[in-house]
């Protein structure tokens, strides 16, 4: 399956699919922007998961700086059980999220460990192309 996307996102979302019985991906901005998503959806589907997801994940890090009796707290992800599978949401460190679905039959341990290496990939990805685009210090 090849991934849509409003932006190069294939390489994030793809791998995610090749887990067994994930139906769908979708990278988005934490504010709820839908950048990429896979085939399954639909653009108004992805763009209404994205909105949701965001609003579940900031709900989450509100809980959970509530229950730390902190003003704020980061969320390293988030799982949603139904009775039609699992919703995966991992936020990066960059401002974005990636939210996979995966049917009632989905390893959730494979799914959360390929989620999370694709995040990591992001930020190296990130990394590097911040340190292509310094100019090494020099004055302009």
């Amino acid at each position: 399956m090849t991934s849509r996307q409003a932006g190069d996102t294939a390489w994030v979302l793809d791998p995610i699919l090749e887990v067994p019985h994930v139906v769908a991906a979708v990278l988005l901005t934490r504010d709820g922007l839908a950048t990429g998503y896979t085939d399954a959806l639909s653009q108004p589907s992805a763009e209404r998961v994205a909105a949701i997801t965001s609003t579940v994940q900031g709900a989450c890090r509100t809980a959970a700086a509530a229950f730390a009796d902190q003003d704020r707290a980061e969320v390293r992800q988030v799982v949603v059980e139904s009775d039609h599978g699992y919703v995966l949401i991992v936020p990066t460190d960059h401002g974005t999220c990636v939210a996979a679905y995966g049917d009632p039959e989905v390893r959730l341990d494979l799914l959360a460990h390929r989620v999370h290496s694709q995040v990591a990939r992001m930020g190296e990805k990130a990394m590097t192309a911040a340190t292509r685009g310094s100019d090494g210090g020099a004055p302009a």
